[in-house]
């Protein structure tokens, strides 16, 4: 029988995000993301690298100082100075990193197995000296000889070391062999340990939920999975599966996982997987329509969990794999009824547009049903005029007149290029009716060829959870991308 027993999260977002190709986090960033794990209730936050520069200081100073119930930590190498930096920001802890494989060893620091044990030691107790909690970690552990790892390991406890760590730096574990290691571990050594695991091969969220069933108090993750090369450890899936398939409540409150999984891409701007488990766009979405029609009869038959568990809602999408229960269920999501020849005549136009390659938005379908029922709504944002000013030496604006609930109202917006100004423009100007909008999504697909190509551009909004798509197409990608908002905000104004 598996036991789970006082498990705590790490979270490594911060550091592990910034691994990432391409993101730089500002201090404005990590302190939003710091606040959101925080009231999710993850036990620390990994919240950078005090070495890295002085701007990097400054931003993890400012999370250690935020007021936050988290330990806050810093990582460092097995350099004193790397230490005194960490003290620099007024953090709790530091993770403490000494490399441990031969390979990197030899390397990396050009030492000797000897030299690297004894320079641990001499940096834990340094920096237990000045009050920090220490995570003594082993570097490339999987890769290690798994007796001098114990000899590290017992040398930086008879020096202060707090907590331990084994890091799969390369993602070589496999969830057999994990076992055997943390079972090993967690009764030799007087300290409780940690499992850090990379996703090269896959397996990080498998190992990892294996050290804990075999030992280990403490878990490594990120947001989305973030981190160099493959990634690390989702926060997500290792949490769920904890809650879901072995019914260990980890005290993280599930409700804000995807909220904060959001969150952490828009910040980031590194885009989640549409099929990542739990938070990709398809986790929890339905088209086939046999699928649909068991989701009728009882949501558990496509379903592991209920997407309300995670902060999330079910979509139906539809085109030409929906069947008749599909339509159905997603005019009931809408608040339309129809009756059997109604349905099947929105039924057959969805399919006519699925044939033809189309996607079937939420917004498509309203229209179609609409047309089909005899309703008219008014919408209740119409566009009136827009003008854009953009360059290689100006700053992309926009102004914008909008009829808004019958009133006019004029506003402009900034942005990193004309799409992104004209949006912000509309977000402002609609803020009455609709300002908790997000841009979830936007996509751009060429339908025909040339520079005058018509384009269709897709996107994805959501206010209070619920979410819409809607799409427009033109042959100016500014107007479409302003048909396609304005769709999907009329969408969503009208089913609040």
């Amino acid at each position: 029988m598996v036991l789970f027993e006082n498990i705590r999260f790490l979270d490594t977002t911060l550091r592990d995000g910034e691994q990432t190709p391409g993101v730089a986090l500002t201090r404005e960033k990590k302190l939003l993301i710091s606040r959101a794990l925080d009231e999710m209730g993850v036990s620390v936050i990994e919240a950078g690298s005090a070495i890295t520069s002085e701007g990097e200081r400054e931003s993890i100073k400012a999370v250690a100082n935020a007021g936050l119930d988290a330990e806050i930590c810093s990582y460092c190498r097995i350099v004193k100075m790397d230490v005194d930096h960490a003290l620099e920001c007024d953090v709790d802890s530091i993770h403490l990193v000494a490399p441990v494989s031969d390979l990197h060893i030899r390397t990396k620091i050009k030492k000797d197995r000897d030299a690297v044990r004894q320079i641990a030691a001499d940096v834990t107790e340094y920096a237990k000296d000045h009050g920090l909690i220490v995570e003594l970690s082993g570097e490339d552990a999987s890769r290690a000889d798994l007796e001098f790892l114990k000899t590290l390991y017992s040398d930086g406890i008879d020096a202060g070391a707090d907590r331990l760590c084994f890091c799969d730096t390369v993602g070589l574990l496999v969830p057999e062999r994990t076992t055997e290691i943390f079972r090993d571990l967690s009764s030799s050594l007087k300290a409780p340990i940690s499992i850090h695991c990379h996703n090269d091969f896959g397996l990080a969220t498998a190992n990892t939920v294996a050290a804990l069933a075999a030992g280990a108090k403490q878990a490594h993750v990120t947001v989305n999975g973030l981190g160099e090369r493959a990634g690390n450890a989702a926060l997500e899936e290792v949490v769920m599966s904890l809650e879901w398939i072995y019914k260990y409540d980890t005290g993280i409150k599930h409700e804000m996982i995807y909220r904060t999984s959001r969150l952490v891409s828009r910040l980031t701007g590194v885009p989640v997987s549409p099929n990542k488990a739990l938070v990709g766009g398809n986790a929890f979405t339905h088209e086939a329509g046999i699928h649909v029609h068991g989701l009728l009869a009882d949501k558990a038959t496509y379903e592991p969990m209920s997407p309300e568990y995670i902060g999330r809602q079910r979509q139906i999408v539809l085109g030409k794999h929906a069947g008749r229960s599909s339509i159905t269920l997603a005019l009931k999501e809408v608040g339309l009824a129809a009756d059997d020849a109604q349905t099947e005549e929105i039924f057959n136009r969805i399919k006519q547009m699925g044939d033809q390659g189309k996607h079937v938005t939420d917004a498509d379908l309203q229209t179609i049903a609409e047309t089909v029922l005899d309703i008219y709504k008014e919408p209740l944002v119409k566009l009136e005029e827009f003008t854009i000013v953009s360059g290689n030496r100006v700053t992309p604006t926009a102004s914008i007149k909008l009829n808004v609930k019958d009133k006019m109202i004029v506003q402009a917006g900034i942005g990193n290029g004309p799409v992104d100004a004209v949006i912000n423009a509309i977000r402002t100007a609609v803020s009455s009716c609709a300002e908790d909008i997000i841009l979830e999504e936007y996509h751009v697909d060429s339908i025909t060829g040339g520079t005058n190509a018509l384009v269709e551009v897709r996107v994805k909004l959501s206010k209070n959870g619920k979410v819409i798509t809607a799409s427009g197409a033109r042959t100016d990608i500014i107007m479409a991308s302003v048909e396609a908002v304005m769709n999907g905000m009329n969408r969503l104004i009208r089913v609040e």
